[in-house]
């Protein structure tokens, strides 16, 4: 079998492998030497716990390392295809149990076909059909996240950091939470019998300062792995890495704060570099905590289009790994970054008057579908307009008060979205909201036409977009002939129009030169004259598993 590639000869510390480059096409059978690879060298194991993405993030690949996870622990048999591909593999000589903790965030928990489809059906057929009955759900490996009552808070970033990042308009700590489950499994090292409560009772004492050799008494030690793309990022700057733990499985308090924090320090001086204000909060986080703590690894993907028009099931056609970043800190998280910008960074030469965008089924709401604006906003020209395609878009909100608040405020702007904060006390408590708000205003700067499937005229116009009818709109841009990139068609009165056209926002950032410079066009200037709540709420409408109490009805 082929061995990791490294950048150098030596080994660097805390770093198994960092394979990839622009040119790279890594195949499932080079991702599963690799992967099996890295777990033979942690040795056997009693307790995993593996935290992917959700359905938003199907083509991080991080559906197919889980499932490879779980076949070489023995928890799964092989998925028939695999067999076909490669029938040598190694296998572990434990069986350890194995939790899967989907990083949802806010988002709505994955239904059992979102499941199948990102996992494989061995998994998914470890779950019941109907993740809402929840007397059937103690049987399954997968662990829907609570960012309400399943979270504790491990430590605080310094309020001078926070003060900063936000320009004075915080004043507090930024509070480090993740999901219990995951705190749990350093707590387990010390004794298997730790209640709930012994967890909030250690966390809360500091225990992250303890000496490593006094905290890991039992061995083998459970291991935590998260898995996810790297790719740039409209809160964050670039995705993934600790941002996968600290928000995906965070708490209230922590996204809000961080999704507010990424808002008022300007999107234009956050999308695409790795090294961020809030970047460097969350840092803080995982090296004071994170790094004593637990024995966590990453597995990073970033992703591409593909360089041939050959794919393999229907929603990965299109996209290939570029590369492939096992570690357990930064370096890891930086190399797939670098990386990253050469692959999913497009830097156009000119600035298109339009653009156009294709939401697939991943995006059932504006709060998912706009990433649209976000990925092109550092490329369309002053004027522009920007058309989004969103055939599932049924909905503003993930959750039923955020869709309320947006419905309330609407996308009209950074000036008029802090000045409607400064007025409400709700919008104050749902900094998420609001910071969704101000990456989802244009400025004024160009249009948006958004063209769902299943909002109405006034609904949209309601929040400040344009509206155009899906059905007429895909008969002008016939998504099944146009090419990625510069397109040109003949409008009714004959005349060539030039637009850009882009099929899944996710894959990368579109920038013109002028916009990425640093300090360039920024972002609105933010108000420093409005005091906002650290003390943020899960409101009865998004409070419940995965954020939502009452998840809205889906067809499976």
């Amino acid at each position: 079998m082929s061995t990791p590639q490294h950048p150098s000869q030596e080994q660097q510390p805390g770093l198994f492998c960092a394979i990839g480059s622009p040119a790279t096409s890594i195949s499932k059978q080079k991702l599963r030497e690799t992967v099996e690879n890295f777990l033979e060298s942690l040795g056997a194991r009693d307790d995993v716990l593996l935290l992917p993405p959700d359905f938003t993030r199907f083509h991080s690949q991080a559906g197919t390392i889980t499932r490879f996870i779980s076949e070489y622990y023995n928890f799964t048999e092989r998925e028939e295809e695999a067999e076909k591909i490669d029938g040598s593999r190694k296998q572990s000589a434990s069986s350890p149990s194995i939790q899967i903790i989907p990083a949802l965030g806010t988002h709505v928990p994955m239904k059992h076909s979102q499941i199948e489809l990102m996992f494989g059906s061995n998994l998914a057929n470890k779950t019941t059909c109907n993740h809402n009955d929840s007397s059937s759900e103690k049987n399954s490996p997968f662990v829907v996240h609570n960012w309400r009552d399943d979270v504790v808070t491990i430590g605080y970033a310094p309020a001078e950091m926070v003060e900063q990042a936000t320009h004075g308009m915080v004043r507090e700590k930024w509070p480090a939470q993740l999901n219990k489950l995951v705190w749990e499994k350093r707590i387990q090292r010390e004794s298997n019998s730790s209640s709930s409560s012994d967890v909030e009772e250690a966390a809360n004492s500091n225990a992250a300062d303890a000496p490593k050799n006094q905290r890991r008494k039992t061995n083998p030690q459970p291991l935590v792995i998260s898995i996810g793309q790297v790719v740039p990022h409209e809160v964050t700057g670039m995705a993934n890495y600790n941002k996968n733990l600290f928000v995906g499985v965070g708490g209230v308090e922590a996204i809000n704060l961080s999704h507010f924090i990424g808002a008022v320090h300007g999107m234009e001086k956050l999308m695409g570099r790795g090294n961020n204000p809030l970047r460097e909060i969350l840092n803080y986080g995982s090296q004071q905590y994170l790094e004593k703590e637990l024995d966590l690894w990453y597995i990073l993907t970033v992703m591409g289009p593909s360089s041939s028009s050959s794919g393999g099931d229907d929603h990965n056609d299109g996209v290939e790994m570029k590369g492939l970043f096992i570690g357990r800190d930064v370096k890891c998280y930086d190399l797939a970054c670098d990386l990253s910008l050469k692959v999913n960074f497009n830097l156009l030469e000119r600035s298109p008057k339009k653009m156009v965008i294709y939401l697939n089924d991943e995006y059932h709401s504006t709060w998912l579908g706009n990433k649209s604006i976000y990925r092109t906003r550092m490329a369309i020209d002053d004027g522009g307009e920007l058309v989004v395609l969103a055939p599932w878009v049924e909905t503003f909100g993930e959750d039923d008060t955020i869709d309320s608040l947006i419905r309330k405020v609407g996308y009209v702007g950074t000036p008029a979205i802090m000045q409607a904060m400064k007025n409400d006390e709700d919008l104050k408590s749902n900094l998420s909201a609001v910071a969704h708000l101000i990456h989802g205003s244009s400025e004024g700067r160009f249009s948006v036409t958004y063209c769902p499937g299943k909002l109405t005229k006034e609904e949209v116009e309601s929040v400040g977009f344009m509206y155009a009818d899906l059905a007429e709109m895909k008969q002008v841009y016939n998504i099944e002939t146009l090419n990625d990139g510069w397109n040109t068609r003949l409008d009714e009165n004959g005349v060539e129009e030039e637009f850009y056209y882009i099929s899944n926002p996710a894959l990368g950032l579109w920038a013109h030169p002028s916009r990425f410079e640093e300090g360039s066009h920024g972002s609105e200037k933010i108000s420093d004259d409005v005091a906002v709540s650290i003390s943020q709420e899960a409101s009865d409408g998004s409070g419940g598993v995965g954020g939502w109490k009452h998840p809205p009805r889906t067809q499976a």
